[in-house]
């Protein structure tokens, strides 16, 4: 039976992971990009003067909002995860150094994607019994179009429902005891034979720290990642170029190989990978996987912003994929291709092979602080997409569903510690997918919005400021 299950589930992850899903994607955010006439190029100055010159703005929300940076920071607390060290370093092994240009050219399409994700996300959102602003593809589906098409909003509530408990929740788990267990290991702290009770311990503890986030509410969501995201991005990119400057004589030749792998694989990685498709299949693939730009998730936690302007919190979502995959996906690449760490191209790969290009910079020493960075990364995702699920599942059965919800959601960080996985994962990252379905649609659909939007508050005169 279970055989069966995976078998079914493969064939649909390979298409809704594959290049239809991926042409869809591309589609969108191409038709995005010219109906708002290249806006994460031409605007690219005040998008990140509108978020970056804006980080030590410490503006104080409304009760039941978070301020803008507190919403990029819950959004990039769900796209910044164990994938941008685990994905990324796939993506190289399968596809070559050249799949990381096909990443950053996903990512350019990415922007503008997720910029429209945002700015509809905020101007359709809604406002619940609690006095708190709820939004994000079901509401922007809901609000935006008629009444006709509310059946995709479920749609799009549902999957995120039953999608968080694997990517959002158990697998993240899962990489935090391992990681935590690899440490131990590397220092004889403990026995490969003596994790059994410590991992459950770990879940134990993780448990009861996720429900003390969540079921404090919104606000204390925004506090929580406001201070672990920045961190927890700063230890990492500190680290990645450390090992970047440490072997600064080959950063030129890991470029060149970049470029040259994206359309000759065969050429840099000795005809183990000879096909420039599947480069970009992996490259491209990976980028969407990462930024989420296109599967509207990011938009639910931008919707809480204590803000009127839609396209200005639409500028937090071009600097959420510029953080999440132009800066800690391109720094990831780097450290496997600069730290001369093996690579068997043509075979799957993970974290391990991230982890190896830092060890064999800095020594053995540095797993403590790969460690905590996992741990980090995972914490933050099962925090942001805890977020997602809730109000996912207040949209379908209302208000009073979700601290059950929360709870529930909560206890499955002991699974994910003590458990093998398997077939669960694969089953979430089918119904992570199958959320872009309805969002694609919604945007397509709400394309003119968009650029109306952007002509009304940003194009609206030439200076370069946001209205």
């Amino acid at each position: 039976m279970i055989e069966k299950i995976a078998s079914v589930n493969s064939a649909i992850n390979g298409f809704i992971w594959g290049i239809p899903a991926m042409i869809c994607i591309v589609g969108v955010g191409l038709l995005l990009t010219v109906k708002t006439k290249c806006i994460q190029v031409r605007k690219f100055g005040v998008a990140m003067k509108a978020t970056v010159g804006k980080i030590f703005d410490r503006k104080v929300a409304r009760e039941g909002t978070l301020s803008p940076f507190q919403a990029v920071c819950t959004a990039l607390a769900g796209t910044v995860g164990t994938g941008n060290i685990a994905g990324v370093a796939g993506a190289v092994a399968l596809g070559g150094p050249g799949a990381v240009f096909w990443m950053w050219c996903s990512a350019f399409l990415g922007m503008c994607t997720k910029f429209a994700e945002v700015t509809l996300a905020v101007h359709f959102r809604d406002t619940n019994e609690d006095g708190e602003h709820v939004g994000g593809p079901m509401y922007y589906i809901k609000n935006g179009l008629s009444k006709k098409w509310t059946w995709l909003a479920v749609f799009y509530a549902v999957f995120g429902v039953l999608t968080v408990f694997g990517t959002g929740n158990a697998t993240q788990v899962n990489t935090i005891v391992t990681s935590i267990d690899s440490a131990l290991e590397n220092y004889g702290i403990i026995s490969q034979n003596s994790t059994g009770n410590l991992n459950l311990v770990l879940g134990i503890i993780i448990a009861a720290l996720v429900a003390m986030v969540l079921l404090g509410g919104i606000k204390r969501i925004g506090q929580v990642t406001e201070k672990l995201v920045p961190f927890m991005a700063v230890v990492y990119i500190i680290l990645g170029l450390g090992v970047v400057i440490l072997n600064w004589k080959v950063v030129p030749g890991v470029f060149i190989s970049i470029f040259e792998g994206a359309f000759s694989p065969r050429a840099v990685t000795g005809g183990a990978i000879g096909s420039a498709f599947l480069c970009l299949k992996k490259g491209v693939s990976r980028g969407i996987f990462s930024n989420e730009a296109g599967l509207g998730t990011g938009s639910i936690a931008h919707a809480c912003a204590d803000t009127q302007d839609a396209t200005g919190q639409g500028m937090y979502g071009i600097f959420e994929v510029f953080m999440d995959t132009i800066i800690i996906c391109t720094l990831t690449a780097l450290v496997i291709l600069c730290s001369g760490t093996a690579i068997v191209y043509g075979q799957a790969a993970g974290a391990e092979l991230t982890i190896s290009g830092f060890t064999r910079t800095y020594g053995g020493w540095v797993s403590i602080f790969t460690a905590v960075s996992l741990c980090c990364f995972a914490f933050s995702t099962i925090i942001g997409w805890g977020l997602y699920g809730s109000r996912c599942i207040e949209f379908i059965f209302g208000n009073k569903s979700v601290r059950p919800f929360l709870v529930i959601y909560s206890f499955i960080s002991i699974v994910g510690a003590t458990m093998d996985l398997g077939l669960l994962w694969d089953i979430a990252d089918t119904f992570n997918g199958m959320m872009a379905i309805p969002n694609l649609i919604a945007l397509l659909l709400l394309a003119p919005v968009v650029a109306k939007l952007v002509k009304e508050n940003i194009d609206f005169d030439k200076a370069d400021s946001i209205k």
